[in-house]
């Protein structure tokens, strides 16, 4: 089993900046990828950016490519997401996921993820 537990979402003004975190406990050792997504009001739960745990591989979603960029700390366990540039269409709840075992490439959908953390609401005014 691995946990996930994230922190940093809030409410931020467009234009804006934020820093997500997404800690993971338990049997990290098999942890594939990990990656970022949102539900917004009334929407499907959407990939956002995923990252290869070794970190050798990024893939992000064309909506926030240049954007947002998503990194991780091994030591720590953690894998961050630095939203800039923000705008009133990222508002969710953005969810930390963790793939285990071995895959080809990062997934892209809710299925590809065997643990989620429990969400951090991002509201962004205009």
């Amino acid at each position: 089993q691995v946990q996930l537990v994230e922190s940093g979402g809030g409410l931020v003004q467009a234009g804006g900046s934020l820093r997500l975190s997404c800690a993971a406990s338990g049997r990290t050792f098999s942890t594939y990828a990990m990656a970022w997504f949102r539900q917004g009001p009334g929407k499907e739960r959407e990939f956002v950016a995923g990252i290869r745990w070794t970190g050798d591989s990024t893939y992000y979603a064309d909506s926030v490519k240049g954007r947002f960029t998503i990194s991780r700390d091994n030591a720590k366990n953690t894998v961050y997401l630095q939203m800039n540039s923000l705008k009133p269409e990222d508002t969710a709840v953005y969810y930390c996921a963790s793939a285990a075992g071995w895959r080809t490439i990062i997934p892209a959908q809710t299925r590809g993820y065997d643990y989620w953390g429990q969400g951090t609401q991002v509201t962004v005014s205009s």
